[in-house]
This record gives C-alpha cells, structure tokens and sequence, in this order.
C-alpha cells in the first residue's frame, strides 16, 4: 500500500506525518511520501525543526508539490489540511481513496507551543492509522 500525505505546501503538516509513520511503520509493504497541493517557496523555521527533533521527528528536506506521478503511485490519500480547494480530489479514482483529517494551519513559524499541538495531533492520527493498517493485514 502507497499513502500520500498532503497538505497545503508540503512544508510542515504532510512532512511530519510523513516522517512520523516512516518511524514507526514496522510493515515494508506500506510505503509513505508526502506533497503539497501547493509548493511551499520557502523553508521550514528553525523552530519547526527544532520541535521536530524534540519529538524524534527529522522533518528536514525540500517542499514538493502534488505531481501525476505521485498520483499513479499512491493507494490511498490523506489530507491533512482544512483550508483545501474541497472539490479536489472528490472524482474520479480518488473519490473513495481519500481520508481528511482537518488540522489547521496556524501560524507555527515562530511559535513553538502551537508546533507542539499540531505535531502531537497528527501523531496520534499516524498511531491509530497505523494501528488500523497492521490490523488489516494480519
């Protein structure tokens, strides 16, 4: 199973669900990458990355928007994100392949309290995700 974390600009939100679930992922038939709908132009704060290290996250690397590449691989979408065009990926082949988990976005880049809550929020997601996935294939 291919999953495709997407966020807004593929800058914070997408990367560390992303990061979370390679983590702790024990199941190599799963496979994770993340995308922006949108390509963030500019990097992650140091505190973003900071925040990340305190919690064991490497959320490093360059922002990379949504391709049809990454839409022929994936199995499954997850948008974490409640500020999304709606009409997105509600057609098609992507109808039913899409899960929502609607974590705003704040202004994260100099506050490390709000980077805290919103990390902490998708990485209870990732654990009963992965929880669900692991019990699905055994």
């Amino acid at each position: 199973m291919n999953i495709l974390f997407v966020c807004r600009y593929n800058r914070f939100r997408s990367r560390t669900a992303e990061a979370y679930f390679k983590k702790i992922n024990k199941n190599k038939k799963i496979k994770v990458k993340s995308a922006g709908i949108f390509k963030g132009n500019y990097p992650l704060s140091p505190i973003q990355v900071k925040t990340g290290k305190k919690l064991g996250i490497d959320i490093n690397g360059r922002p990379q928007a949504i391709s049809s590449k990454l839409l022929a691989w994936q199995d499954l979408i997850i948008v974490i994100t409640d500020d999304y065009p709606k009409g997105l990926f509600n057609y098609g082949s992507y109808k039913n392949k899409v899960i929502i988990w609607k974590i705003k976005d704040v202004l994260t880049r100099k506050n490390e309290r709000a980077n805290i809550n919103i990390m902490k929020e998708i990485i209870k997601k990732v654990d009963k995700l992965n929880k669900e996935l692991n019990k699905k294939s055994k």
